[in-house]
This record gives C-alpha cells, sequence and structure tokens, in this order.
C-alpha cells in the first residue's frame, strides 16, 4: 500500500503531472506516511533521476521544469506538516537575479528544486540591487547567497556584490554561489565566490557540498 502510493506520487513527479502529485501527496499524509519519506522516496528521488535524463541530453530543460513543477506541488502539500513540526530545512538559501538583469527563468526552477531538495529558499526575485543582497544578508543570515546574471553586461553586478560582501566583513558568515548563462568557473574565482554551477542539477550538488549534509 505505502510503496504503491510511493510509485504513484513518482510517476506524477517524472510525467510532470502536478495535480496527481498533489493529490496523492494529501492521500499520503491521511495515510499518516512519514512526510520526509514522501519527499526523499517520491519527490527527490524520481527528480534525481530525471537530473541523470538532463546531464546525458535525454530530456531537457522543458521536461525538467515541468517535473519541477509537479514535485513544488506536492512539497506544497507537505511544507505545513514540516513547518509545524519545525524539522526538514537542510539550510537557508537567498537567490536573486542581479541590477540590470530581468531574466528570471533559470533562476526560479533552481530555487524550486533547492526547495524541493529540503532547503529554505528566500526569492529576492529580478533586478536585485547590490544593497537589496546585503540587506537579505543581514536579516535572513542565509548559509548561502545565489547570485544569477543571464547578460553579460549584468556580470559585473556579481563582483559588485561581493566586493560589498568583503567591505561589510560578511565574506564569513555566508557563501556565495553564482551562474548564468555567461558566467564561467573562471570568472566565479577571480570575484571571489565560492563556487559556480553550470546548470540546475550541478547548483543542487554544489549547494550539498557547502552544506555540507
Amino acid at each position: 500500500m505505502v510503496e504503491d502510493i510511493i510509485k504513484e506520487i513518482q510517476m506524477g513527479v517524472i510525467n510532470g503531472n502536478a495535480q496527481l502529485v498533489k493529490e496523492k501527496a494529501e492521500f499520503a499524509l491521511h495515510q499518516r506516511i512519514n512526510p520526509e519519506r514522501i519527499i526523499e522516496k517520491g519527490l527527490v528521488e524520481p527528480m534525481n533521476e530525471i537530473g541523470k535524463s538532463f546531464r546525458t541530453g535525454e530530456n531537457f530543460v522543458p521536461e525538467v521544469l515541468r517535473a519541477s513543477r509537479a514535485m513544488h506541488a506536492g512539497l506544497y502539500i507537505l511544507r505545513t506538516v514540516l513547518c509545524r513540526e519545525h524539522r526538514y530545512s537542510r539550510g537557508v538559501i537567498v537567490i536573486g537575479t542581479v541590477a540590470g538583469d530581468l531574466h528570471d527563468i533559470g533562476k526560479n526552477l533552481v530555487a524550486m528544486l533547492l526547495e524541493s531538495a529540503g532547503y529554505t529558499v528566500i526569492d529576492l526575485g529580478i533586478d536585485v540591487p547590490v544593497e537589496g543582497f546585503i540587506d537579505a544578508i543581514y536579516k535572513y543570515e542565509p548559509d548561502i547567497l545565489a547570485l544569477s546574471a543571464l547578460l553579460t553586461t549584468t556580470m559585473g553586478s556579481q563582483r559588485e556584490v561581493m566586493n560589498k560582501i568583503r567591505e561589510e566583513g560578511l565574506d564569513e558568515k555566508v557563501k556565495v554561489i553564482v551562474g548564468g548563462g555567461p558566467v564561467t568557473h573562471d570568472y566565479a574565482k577571480a570575484i571571489g565566490a565560492h563556487g559556480y554551477a553550470k546548470d540546475l542539477f550541478e547548483t543542487i550538488d554544489l549547494v550539498d557540498n557547502l552544506i555540507g549534509k
């Protein structure tokens, strides 16, 4: 019975059926299945498989986006229970697209995947000024700050944020990761970021490694 429900949730994620995942997640809770098990086996496990297929070119961003939305629908149902029990937050992540940049599809997808993987995610949105990121560090005390830039003309804003973090003496309190189409590993290293990820699932791996959980 339990395994059957978990498998139905898994197939809902794989097929990108958000409504099915939502309904089955609710049913699983009514059956008193541990919410953490629902997340780990029903949501994260199939998403990991989709991640492997994405890396090998067997599926593409649209499929990943549909699956992520389906997983997010399940997580939405489970979040109330998990928050009430004060469990399952693997760390706090603040994410945003830097000043001058209005792109948000990649950022939104990364935020959903991180949240689905058990992290608490604060999304600052797009066109976030340097001060917006600094204020968020003070306010939320995140483990990781994720800076997205999709234009070569806005990459410099990532450097500005890093410089301000050092000026404020916050570089020992938060780890910074950067990403976006034009961003490279060498650029991340040059501006002093703690990490760079070239795609969605590499971001999850990077965050896991930096937080160490």
